[in-house]
């Protein structure tokens, strides 16, 4: 009947709804021919495909490559049960935030704004923009050195040229964005390819990476701190408040079946995801652990495995590619840096509109985040050169573990909560087996921070006058630090943000008959709110 367009013009809605007949229902068909109308599985998860991929790219970025290099180099295989520990870590968590953002229409950022205090809310947004720049320094960095290992380009004017790349990629969203992810993922997987050739050829003993898979172990000089930052850039902050925020660019039907069939294909997607990320470390990790301790190595490559860094680890890949190693890794080096960033900046832009409801231009919002972004690895590259920038993609990865926990604990509290889920919380074993998992982690971050600090005081070289101002600093920093941890953990939720679905009998009438989004004054009908501001993200609806 036209009456409901005519609804919708005196509503001021900008899309289209389609009439509805006012015809009597037609008879209920049988259970074969609704079956054979039914979409296949495997055409319903294509529909899913996208958010856990651009999500998984952070897992593929520089930060962890020189993570698994140096793991590698200095340890061998002893690492690898972290690498499987915080990919398994990494798979529930990301399929918390895409269920999040399914069942109550905001990402992470919106409900902490939401649930918060004022000054709660700009702590979280701080260090979520600190997340946010300390994932955005191995990729720049990392963009720096494939250029540098290309062109000759001074690592500094690298980081300046990353910046200005990065926001051209962004640009060209409006010509099709996914041709150009496609092809930037390519790259990334011919250098996975790569490491997975090298592994064919170095052969690592498949019992010690077995070994070092599946038997915790910490040994030696550096291996915690090399396992904090290893965890550390696997399991990031920032890729909660994107992925929460990705998956709402799905039309996803407002039934208590819609929103689980959603969170199950977008966990089917995430594991698939994280699973080929997983392969792709481990034989970064293979191939440096094995090259490195070779008794035929090189004292040139010795001495480059004794301080091993992005700049210089194409020659790891020299038995499969020969001369050309250097500029196959750059290019792949390259793409891998390019596409981590544009994930780091959806994930800015995401922050700062969530926590802090800016309206601003899309372009003044890349321009914000990238300026912030490069300016650290812009100092240090300029005063410490590539050495110094090196160094500071180890520091950023152990920031990013150190900030896990304020994105991590609201996530947790979030996802297992009714008033944010209704029914769909967590169940009794994602809650205990989610809260272990991030108790592990903030112990370890806590324990190596306190450790590693008084270790420093104890063998530093400094007057002892100025080791007592540092402790006055440093120690009431760790108790707020520890503070701040329980205070997130304890305090009770209060805000309800769980969407009714169509199966609530309160709103049965509402959903048939449509209803007025009051976000948008549109008529829906029978969907979720669908999220105006998400809809331009790289992937179809």
């Amino acid at each position: 009947m036209g009456s409901l367009q005519q609804q919708q013009e005196q509503l001021g809605g900008s899309r289209r709804i389609a009439a509805v007949d006012a015809s009597p229902p037609p008879p209920v068909q049988n259970a074969d021919s609704k079956q054979q109308k039914q979409p296949a599985g495997w055409r319903k998860l294509l529909a899913f495909i996208g958010p856990g991929f651009l999500v998984s790219l952070a897992y593929l970025d520089p930060g962890n490559l020189e993570t698994d290099l140096q793991a590698g180099a200095n340890h061998r295989y002893e690492l690898l049960w972290v690498i499987l520990i915080g990919l398994i870590f990494a798979l529930i968590i990301q399929s918390l935030a895409a269920n999040l953002g399914v069942s109550t229409g905001k990402h992470l950022s919106e409900l902490c704004k939401a649930e918060y205090p004022w000054f709660v809310k700009y702590c979280l947004w701080l260090l979520a923009e600190l997340a946010v720049i300390a994932a955005d320094i191995p990729e720049v960095i990392g963009t720096a050195f494939a250029l540098n290992i290309l062109f000759h380009i001074p690592v500094w004017a690298g980081v300046l040229l990353t910046g200005l790349s990065t926001l051209l990629l962004l640009g060209l969203q409006r010509f099709g964005i996914r041709k150009l992810e496609l092809l930037i993922s390519t790259l990334v997987f011919i250098m996975a390819g790569c490491f997975f050739g090298e592994m064919s050829y170095v052969k690592p003993p498949a019992s010690g990476v077995l070994k070092g898979m599946f038997v915790p172990k910490l040994s030696g000089q550096g291996a915690t701190g090399d396992a904090v930052a290893l965890f550390g850039a696997l399991v990031m902050p920032h890729n909660l408040f994107l992925h929460s925020a990705l998956v709402l660019s799905r039309k996803i039907p407002n039934t208590v079946r819609g929103i689980n069939d959603a969170c199950r294909y977008f966990l089917i997607e995430s594991g698939i995801a994280l699973f080929i990320a997983f392969l792709i470390n481990v034989a970064v990790i293979s191939v440096s652990g094995t090259v490195c301790a070779s008794p035929n190595l090189s004292h040139d490559n010795a001495d480059h495995c004794s301080d091993l860094t992005l700049n210089s680890a194409s020659f790891l890949l020299k038995n499969v590619l020969g001369r050309s190693s250097s500029t196959i890794y750059a290019i792949a080096l390259l793409a891998s840096g390019q596409s981590s960033a544009i994930t780091g900046t959806y994930a800015g832009q995401f922050i700062m509109q969530g926590f802090l409801d800016l309206r601003m231009k899309k372009w003044i919002r890349n321009l914000v985040t990238r300026t912030i972004a490069i300016a650290p690895s812009l100092i240090v590259s300029l005063i410490g050169g590539s050495s110094g920038a090196g160094r500071l993609i180890v520091i950023a990865s152990m920031i990013l573990s150190f900030e896990l926990p304020f994105a991590l604990i609201p996530l947790l509290k979030f996802s297992s909560s009714s008033t944010k889920m209704g029914p769909h919380k967590n169940s009794i074993i994602i809650i205990i087996i989610s809260w272990i998992l991030g108790a592990g982690i903030i112990g370890i971050n806590v324990y190596y921070l306190s450790t590693g600090f008084v270790g420093w005081l104890i063998h530093s070289s400094l007057p002892k006058v100025a080791n007592v101002f540092i402790g006055i600093i440093v120690f009431p920093l760790m108790a707020i630090y520890i503070a701040a941890v329980i205070y997130l953990t304890l305090r009770k939720d209060t805000v309800k943000t769980y969407i009714e679905t169509k199966d609530d009998p309160t709103v049965q009438t509402h959903m048939e008959k449509g209803f007025v989004n009051p976000d948008n004054g549109q008529l829906q009908l029978g969907h979720a709110p669908y999220r105006e501001d998400l809809a331009d993200v790289p992937f179809p609806e």
